[in-house]
């Protein structure tokens, strides 16, 4: 059973991010056209569960699929699109998750909003810090039930998310 922790922002998950973006990039080679760190980890001084979420920009969805053995080898299961179409998923570390990789075709306006997100919290420390106490909340409250931990964030994820749009 995946339990949910939260916990206070972690300096080394960005040489965590660092160190699977080069292993990514070995696989994709050319094929990567930019890699970037979002989600909540991506934040300085932002709670967040401890799970790396790694962007990757390709040219066309459909050739990540040829790389399913290599990131397997790496430790990701391929999810498939995972219940958003034009993206591609892999997890890695199963209950006790510690990378998530969201493939997207470079004009895919998904990756658009994953920065926008990002870059938003990371310019109004406030609205991250309201961000991280609601995930904080949620985590002690749903321990053993994510989904219901995704329900509990997701006005305010919408929200933040139209602000952030609005700002780009």
């Amino acid at each position: 059973m995946r339990k949910v922790i939260v916990t206070a922002y972690d300096k080394r998950w960005s040489a965590a991010f660092e160190e699977a973006a080069a292993e990514i990039r070995k696989i994709l080679g050319s094929g990567c056209l930019d890699i970037q760190h979002i989600g909540s980890t991506a934040v300085p001084g932002l709670a967040a569960k401890p799970v790396i979420d790694v962007l990757v920009a390709i040219a066309d969805i459909e050739t990540i699929d040829r790389f399913e053995e290599s990131f397997r080898k790496l430790g990701y299961h391929a999810k498939g699109e995972n219940g958003l179409p034009g993206r591609r998923y892999f997890e890695r570390g199963g209950d006790e998750r510690t990378h998530h990789v969201h493939c997207y075709e470079q004009d895919n306006p998904e990756i658009a909003r994953h920065l926008a997100f990002r870059d938003f919290l990371k310019v109004n420390p406030q609205t991250a810090a309201a961000y991280g106490q609601l995930k904080m909340e949620l985590a002690t409250q749903y321990p053993l039930d994510i989904e219901r931990y995704i329900k509990g964030k997701q006005m305010m994820v919408e929200e933040i998310e139209k602000k952030a749009m609005g700002a780009i």
